[in-house]
């Protein structure tokens, strides 16, 4: 019987167990420890005390992602949809990205960041949920990869590399995708 290529769900699965397997990782945000999200059925399976449950506060989660950062811990900050993420713009902009450059090399915090493109199936969220800002932040953040996550094989990969850069990463994965191989 042939094997079943792995979908692009099984893939975040697969990459969200190995990130949990690393000491210093933590996972934070929204519907991180409740359901909610497409997002939340990728991490349920992770220990409890590896994911910490956030209020609708996206700038402060990306100013506490960073400040775990720095206390050594490397933060996967959460975000359901780049249109949340966008309210966080100042903390990714103006410190996360520019924080080694400000300090003179002395901080380089860390954090990876995983959001998503606005799921328009089975029903259109509206245009304020659906919306794509990976080239807008490509042009904003000078020392932040980004990463937009078009294909299944891309996933673990580019969630592993995340893990072993020196440099904070967004991934922007695309939930229309999530059960396609």
């Amino acid at each position: 019987m042939p094997t079943r290529n792995m979908t692009y769900r099984d893939e975040l699965i697969k990459a969200m167990s190995m990130l949990a397997e690393h000491p210093q990782t933590i996972f934070l945000g929204q519907a991180v420890r409740s359901t909610g999200t497409a997002i939340y059925h990728t991490i349920k399976h992770l220990p409890e005390n590896k994911r910490i449950e956030l209020p609708v506060a996206e700038e402060m989660q990306l100013g506490i992602s960073t400040g775990l950062a720095l206390k050594g811990f490397i933060p996967v900050s959460i975000y359901p949809r780049w249109n949340f993420l966008i309210l966080a713009t100042n903390q990714v902009v103006n410190h996360l990205d520019k924080m080694e450059v400000m300090s003179d090399g002395q901080f380089k915090p860390k954090v990876i960041i995983r959001t998503c493109v606005g799921s328009v199936n089975p029903l259109m969220p509206g245009p304020q949920h659906d919306s794509d800002f990976t080239d807008a932040f490509r042009l904003m953040c000078r020392n932040i990869e980004i990463v937009r996550l078009e294909k299944a094989d891309e996933v673990f990969p580019e969630y592993e590399r995340a893990l072993d850069s020196p440099r904070s990463t967004i991934l922007v994965e695309i939930p229309d995708r999530y059960d396609s191989e």
